[in-house]
């Protein structure tokens, strides 16, 4: 993954942001709408391209765009950032492969050691019992 590259590819537009917030939100787009195109981009190899159109099916649309809404700033420049931040962020998250499990057996001497201990409560709660005559 070539972040430099991806960071020329996205797209990126300014919208009027939604909800209250006075005559000022009616003039000014501080919300940013990121596009980037997984399927078209040169910064990802094939297979990081197969990987993340697997695992964020469901955040791509048909034509296998990611469209990224940030509106958490009133500055159009800081949501730019923010959601230039993300995108990576959601990049780098979906193409981690995580370490195999190597498969392991406790030690002879532990679960020596925990059948002894039930043995030790089986022995302690028949000693409660009352004796039978």
């Amino acid at each position: 993954m070539n972040t430099s590259v991806i960071i020329k590819e996205l797209q990126c537009k300014a919208v009027r942001s939604s909800g209250a917030g006075g005559q000022h939100v009616n003039k000014v787009s501080s919300k940013i709408e990121l596009t980037f195109s997984v399927k078209t981009s040169k910064g990802l190899t094939n297979e990081e391209k197969l990987v993340l159109s697997q695992k964020m099916s469901s955040r791509l649309t048909k034509s296998g765009v990611l469209i990224l809404r940030c509106s958490d700033s009133r500055s159009q420049y800081r949501n730019k950032e923010l959601a230039i931040k993300r995108l990576l962020d959601i990049l780098k998250s979906n193409l981690h492969v995580q370490k195999r499990r190597k498969p392991t057996k406790p030690s002879k001497r532990a679960v020596k050691k925990r059948l002894d201990n039930k043995q030790k409560n089986a022995l302690k709660k028949a000693n409660r019992k009352k004796p039978l005559l």
